[in-house]
């Protein structure tokens, strides 16, 4: 019995460790569940918003509620550009990122839009130049993406995630916090790309994961009882059985014991 003891307390740990692990899962995707009702009311409160100059938008870090605001900029492009690779809008490819100095004296990086990668082929290599002279820019306000160093440090005019510290840093430059996503331009800013617009609101699937894990927990929970309750049926037959053994036993013993008249 004491070895059947330690095995239902080795077991209802493990059991418990699952189910508590099951509920952090489930925690962690209502988290991410509200992060994105956050992300679509910040949509929501911000895309249709009236255009504003880039000077009341622009100067400080860019937060999360500040992101997809449309900003206008005056200027023009330097030149500078870079491919962002890894980038995925329906389908693999990449984005076209430009440096622009407006009017003002900012000097500001332009997402100009995603080129999709051609199936059976490799990213294309050529950058689609930007309008010369002078451009007027209408696009959405974006955050810096938040990534590992060796992800936002640009090799080669390449990068994997957009860091305006990072570029500005291996220009020289002092860029403004974040960078703009085109929606329009004039002069227009070219057939081959693809603006980037805000997601559609949508919350996904996480309740219905967060049930999932929640469940899997109450599983591995009642689990405990099921495996007890097994041993100890288990138990039963198996006393029962060496009962009967030990009366069948005693019965043989009992005849052969038995005088023969």
């Amino acid at each position: 019995m004491k070895k059947l003891v330690l095995r239902w307390i080795a077991l209802a740990v493990f059991l418990v460790l699952l189910a508590v692990l099951f509920a952090n899962l489930g925690e962690w995707q209502l988290a991410r569940l509200d992060e994105t009702r956050q992300q679509n009311q910040t949509v929501l409160d911000n895309r249709d918003k009236p255009v504003v100059d880039h000077s009341e938008a622009m100067g400080d870090p860019v937060a999360d509620s500040e992101q997809w605001q449309r900003v206008r900029l005056l200027g023009s492009y330097t030149g500078v550009q870079y491919r962002v690779k890894y980038r995925n809008h329906d389908g693999p490819g990449i984005e076209v990122l430009s440096v622009l100095e407006t009017t003002s004296g900012d000097t500001v990086l332009i997402n100009r839009g995603f080129i999709p990668k051609e199936q059976g082929k490799p990213d294309t290599e050529v950058l689609p130049p930007a309008p010369e002279g002078e451009v007027e820019v209408i696009g959405f306000l974006r955050r810096d993406e938040r990534a590992k160093n060796n992800a936002i440090t640009p090799r080669d005019f390449q990068v994997r995630f957009i860091s305006s510290d990072a570029i500005g840093t291996s220009l020289g430059t002092d860029l403004l916090p974040g960078y703009v996503s085109l929606i329009e331009s004039t002069p227009p800013n070219g057939d081959v790309l693809q603006p980037i617009t805000p997601p559609e609101p949508s919350e996904g699937n996480h309740f219905s994961y967060a049930l999932q894990w929640y469940a899997f927990g109450a599983i591995a929970l009642i689990g405990i009882v099921v495996l007890i309750r097994s041993d100890l049926k288990d138990r039963r037959k198996a006393q029962r059985r060496a009962a009967r053994l030990a009366e069948q036993r005693a019965a043989t013993e009992a005849a052969v014991d038995e005088p023969v008249h």
